[in-house]
């Protein structure tokens, strides 16, 4: 049987050993930013597969993962076996058991970097599953990758509040980096569950030891023995961080983090992660033209063709014209409202007709592009779009549909017809997107007066959703009309 997470002592102090993209080499980080711009499309699969590629070329990469987790999980989430709740967590075991035990193999070897890429790879699989979890992270703690333990167990606890396991070893994990402050706060919460347990008691005593020997520092530095020059700079440093760990930024943390981060640009003018940082930040305090010259610098500096910062660009006109449309509301001046957002509008059009252009083999790009085409009644124009853009993996049942939309709103039937089958054969589940191509079928059956087939779509929707749109009504009336 796999073993679950269990608790066990802290090891012997010693400094983790992860790395940062910033010092990474160069081939890893373009390969990171081509996973990014897949991620913000909405490519998951392709994000996933590049973000792996990163680790397996360097597996002690910390940031990388926190976009890894964050596209597993979100596409183990829109996943049908997600839908079967705990049990999915038994399919994974089941099916991931052939890699579970490569990796355990490689891990029982001290083969623990070759283990934690394995692991990584189970976690695409299922990312919220205890055993791969708990594989993973006894590989990062064989490699000294402490840290990297922490990010993923934080990101178990949040999908499995009730594991008090997980809390503990967080706990431990902090208590080894030598921060009994967030350590003791892990283990307050066990035994605040478990108030019997004695030794989540003792580990909880002990953190508060330690935290009052740390404390007491001041008490060294007044005493001549410390500096009270590093004790404020590790303060000043905590509070930072906290400010950037925080959900929900008030102003007085976005502003700090904007003087630090423009600190941090002075000191390494060519990290263009700290610049788009500084965008986003920027953003958020909706000093739009600030973000927007940002980016462009970045822009610049990345060659002046990267996708993702030009999406980003459009992404914070975008807002810029939100936030101008809320406060022309709360104004009361609709009717200048409603000119911004025919201004939006057609901005956002612009935009995507530019940038298609820009980048003619952005598939996900030319997609989204076919479908504001489409929303305008543009159909040969949005026809051409979707015809390249079903092509893309993702994308390509989605093209299908709404090929098949934009021929019928032209009264090609025949064509329209043709392309929805083909949707519909790509998809072997009931789903929305199953459903909505059937009752089109219907639709186009019943215009043609083929009302013994359009019921044979319309009863396949109605067999396992007898609330979708009007398809009860259509069912009924079709079978009134055969008696």
């Amino acid at each position: 049987m796999v073993d679950e997470l269990v608790d066990k002592p802290a090891p012997e102090k010693r400094p983790s050993n992860e790395i940062n993209l910033k010092h990474a080499a160069q081939d890893i980080r373009d390969l990171f930013h081509k996973g990014l711009g897949a991620m913000e499309r909405g490519n998951l699969d392709y994000a996933i597969d590049l973000f792996l590629h990163c680790i397996k070329m360097e597996p002690r990469l910390l940031d990388l993962r926190k976009y890894l987790r964050a596209a597993q999980i979100k596409k183990f989430k829109a996943s049908a076996i997600s839908k079967a709740g705990p049990l999915a967590h038994v399919f994974s075991t089941i099916t991931g058991l052939p890699l579970f035990l490569a990796a355990s193999l490689k891990l029982s070897s001290n083969k623990t970097l070759p283990a934690l890429v394995a692991a990584d790879k189970l976690l695409t699989k299922d990312p919220l599953n205890i055993r791969f979890i708990t594989l993973f992270c006894r590989a990062a703690e064989a490699a000294d990758l402490r840290e990297l333990a922490i990010q993923t167990l934080t990101i178990a606890r949040d999908n499995h509040p009730s594991n008090t396991t997980i809390v503990s070893w967080l706990g431990n994990l902090h208590m080894d980096l030598g921060r009994p402050k967030t350590a003791r706060t892990f283990f307050q919460a066990v035994v605040d569950s478990r108030p019997s347990d004695g030794e989540a008691i003792r580990a909880l005593k002990n953190a508060m030891a330690m935290e009052s020997i740390s404390v007491d520092g001041w008490a060294a530095a007044a005493d001549g023995a410390g500096d009270y020059r590093d004790l404020l700079k590790d303060s000043e440093q905590a509070e930072l961080l906290e400010k950037e760990d925080r959900v929900t930024k008030t102003q007085d943390d976005i502003e700090t983090l904007i003087a630090e981060t423009l600190a941090k640009i002075e000191q390494d003018p060519d990290n263009v992660n700290y610049r788009r940082a500084l965008a986003n930040l920027y953003a958020s305090n909706n000093a739009f033209d600030d973000a927007i010259a940002t980016l462009h610098q970045v822009q610049e500096m990345r060659g002046g063709s990267d996708p993702v910062i030009d999406a980003t660009v459009t992404a914070v006109h975008l807002k810029q014209f939100d936030h101008r449309i809320e406060q022309l509301v709360s104004a009361g001046d609709e009717a200048s409202a409603e000119a911004q957002r025919e201004e939006k509008e057609t901005f956002h059009f612009t935009s995507l007709e530019d940038r298609t252009r820009k980048y003619p083999n952005d598939l996900s790009l030319r997609f989204e592009f076919a479908v504001a085409l489409f929303k305008r009644n543009m159909m040969n124009e949005s026809i051409q779009q979707f015809q390249l853009a079903q092509r893309h993996p993702r994308w390509r049942s989605q093209a299908l549909y709404h090929l098949g939309l934009a021929f019928k709103a032209k009264r090609q039937f025949d064509l329209a017809s043709e392309q929805l089958l083909k949707a519909s054969s790509e998809l072997t589940g009931m789903d929305g997107a199953k459903k909505d191509i059937l009752y089109e079928l219907g639709l186009i059956e019943e215009e043609l007066d083929n009302l013994t087939k359009a019921g044979d779509y319309y009863k396949q929707i109605y067999q396992t959703d007898i609330g979708y749109k009007d398809v009860a009504d259509k069912v009924e009336r079709i079978y009134s009309a055969d008696q």
